[in-house]
């Protein structure tokens, strides 16, 4: 069973850019990075566009937090989360923060959390820039956070993945081309923070390596319970 961290994250959601009809499965997914001691959801709550969220902020005990748009765009409710998140990083008590976006705006903000050594986790849709995803540590795809379906993937997509996991099984291999499931895992999380194998319909990297017709495994039992270490290599 896997260890759940207890490093503590604020949760900070651009509410005019995140979708309220997963906050439920969202946080259930924050909660694999550690426990939520701040919750807050930005946006101008006096207009009818964020109706949806009201329900769900009292459901989780999320504190909305008031942002009055002064000029056309979402500016205001950025600069809003942008200056809180600089001043609960100031008072060095967390471990990491969760930022609710599919906005590039958030980019610098991500990267100057972790020039301070705390992690920063994103989530937002498919059509999040690369930029904000890069500037993660782990980011999420709030499409994957629903029930998982096999998805057809392109030509492109499936080239995609091969050299990513191609990559990441030679980088961590041993002489005789072997790798540990879990250093390959740790090595993609590590160089795409973006990847998740709910992407291509499988909710475990297991799943999805046994699926793969370049990849050969071999499962070593470890223990009286039944439980294996899965070793893969590429196959020529």
């Amino acid at each position: 069973m896997e260890e759940m961290s207890t490093d503590k994250l604020a949760v900070l959601i651009d509410a005019d850019n995140a979708q309220a009809s997963v906050i439920s499965e969202l946080l259930e997914e924050i909660a694999k990075f550690g426990i939520t001691n701040i919750k807050r959801a930005y946006g101008d709550w006096t207009t009818t566009q964020l109706k949806s969220w009201k329900d769900h902020l009292h459901t989780h005990a999320i504190q909305p937090i008031q942002q009055f748009s002064y000029t056309n765009g979402k500016n205001a409710t950025d600069s809003s989360l942008i200056i809180d998140a600089m001043d609960i990083l100031h008072e060095n008590r967390l471990d990491g923060f969760c930022i609710i976006s599919s906005d590039s705006d958030f980019t610098r903000l991500a990267t100057r959390i972790r020039e301070s050594g705390l992690k920063v986790y994103g989530f937002g849709e498919q059509k999040t820039p690369e930029a904000f995803i890069s500037a993660c540590d782990k980011f999420v795809y709030t499409e994957n956070l629903r029930e998982i379906k096999e998805v057809p993937q392109t030509n492109n997509e499936q080239n995609r993945l091969k050299d990513i996991i191609t990559k990441a099984v030679i980088a961590v291999s041993d002489d005789d081309d072997w790798a540990n499931l879990s250093a390959v895992v740790k090595h993609i999380n590590k160089n795409y923070p973006s990847f998740d194998p709910r992407t291509y319909g499988y909710d475990k990297y297991g799943k999805l390596m046994k699926s793969l017709d370049y990849l050969e495994l071999n499962e070593i039992p470890f223990n009286k319970n039944r439980n294996v270490h899965i070793f893969i290599r590429v196959i020529d």
